[in-house]
């Protein structure tokens, strides 16, 4: 998650970057459950309004729970499906409050209301994320159900009224990408505290409609929207915290608009906290539980198991040796293409692998969604370059050599 609106204060007002000590313990994204009332385009997990078999029962989720909060987790995100669709959230949640410094819920807000936003803030969570994937019936399309707007908004407005501090998240695709300055402007009308824009990542049903991600022109017009409204916040405009994820490459993009109006000592600032940063983190600083408690680098990564919950703790499973966990903690890591060349290696990390993998079958080669063309990555041309976005609408694995 690149925190553009936190990064726009350290060009204004720099303090000291600080690396972290050590591996860092995860962020865990755990997804209690596939179930979901909404049928969404781009599901990763594809979920649907059934019972799914294998799920955890009570039983294990406690027991994974207290180990997660044995290991020292500093953050939990309950997400799903739909997670309050889960007849034990509550009870998962009240214990998860006890045990991690941040928790988390991840809904599509159809159900923060009436007694059900009562309890979430009565149990204290850190922050609710809404998904909003454009006004009215732009959303309902793409989530599929009529109506799926406005009852999204009426749990906005639940959380609200209760003291919760709540954010939007939006998927950007080419059918969509208009929405963005509405969607920032009810940001506004509604006192929301937070917007989380997040790139396209091919998985799930993302992967299936992938040739709807948005073009890297829309890209970068996205992006220069949400960096100038990060600019306003901070000379007084209406606070709203602006966070990007699923594209590291936005950490580049504003480091270069950053190159072009600040001095070079204020520049130099902001790459080294960049670089203390580093870009993604699939496989160290975050993690997935799914819902059949198979562990996995992100959730994204669905197609890679670490282990499951169910045979060995995830404390266990996280610091053993599987060895893709051993070759995404790499840095640099192995990457190839113009990720390969890239010298923001140390900003961005490789930015999202699960694309790649997606479309090459090979999890090093370059990311089709970096928008930041040679130049601004330091590559000489080099000459006839694999197109890639031509594969993006194409459901097999056209396998590209990359080597």
């Amino acid at each position: 998650m690149f925190r553009l609106s936190q990064y726009m204060d350290q060009l204004h007002e720099p303090t000291p970057p600080r690396r972290p000590k050590g591996p860092p313990k995860p962020v865990v994204i755990w997804n209690l459950t596939r179930r979901c009332n909404l049928k969404c385009r781009h599901c990763y997990t594809v979920s649907a309004d059934v019972d799914f078999p294998g799920e955890l029962t009570p039983g294990q989720a406690r027991a994974t729970l207290e180990d997660i909060g044995r290991f020292g987790v500093p953050a939990l995100i309950l997400s799903g499906g739909e997670p309050l669709l889960r007849q034990d959230l509550f009870e998962l949640a009240r214990r998860a409050r006890q045990l991690v410094r941040v928790l988390a819920l991840s809904t599509n807000g159809t159900a923060v209301i009436g007694e059900r936003a009562d309890r979430v803030a009565e149990i204290g969570f850190d922050y609710v994320g809404i998904s909003i994937d454009g006004i009215g019936a732009v959303n309902d399309r793409f989530r599929g159900v009529i109506g799926a707007y406005e009852q999204a908004l009426a749990g906005v407005r639940s959380c609200k009224r209760r003291g919760i501090k709540v954010g939007l998240r939006f998927t950007l695709t080419e059918d969509n990408a208009d929405q963005l300055p509405d969607l920032l402007r009810l940001c506004d009308d509604e006192g929301v505290d937070k917007f989380y824009l997040s790139h396209l990542v091919y998985a799930g049903r993302g992967n299936k409609n992938r040739g709807e991600d948005a073009d890297h022109a829309r890209t970068r017009r996205a992006m220069d929207l949400l960096i100038a409204r990060a600019e306003a916040s901070h000379r007084g405009a209406a606070p709203l915290e602006i966070v990007t994820g699923n594209n590291d490459a936005d950490a580049v993009y504003f480091l270069n608009w950053a190159a072009a109006r600040f001095p070079p000592d204020r520049v130099a600032h902001m790459r080294a906290h960049l670089e203390a940063w580093g870009g993604n983190s699939s496989g160290l600083g975050v993690a997935n539980i799914d819902t059949q408690g198979d562990v996995h680098p992100d959730t994204y990564w669905s197609e890679y198991t670490i282990g499951s919950v169910k045979r060995t703790p995830f404390s266990e499973l996280w610091t053993g040796a599987d060895p893709m966990l051993a070759e995404l903690r790499r840095r640099p890591r192995p990457l190839k293409g113009r990720c390969g060349l890239c010298r923001h290696q140390a900003i961005c990390g490789g930015n999202t692998r699960i694309r790649a993998l997606q479309l090459t079958g090979d999890p090093w080669a370059e990311d089709p969604a970096c928008y930041l063309d040679d130049g601004e990555i330091g590559v000489e041309a080099q000459g006839e370059r694999l197109a890639l976005r031509p594969f993006l609408g194409e459901r097999h694995d056209p396998r590209p050599d990359f080597r």
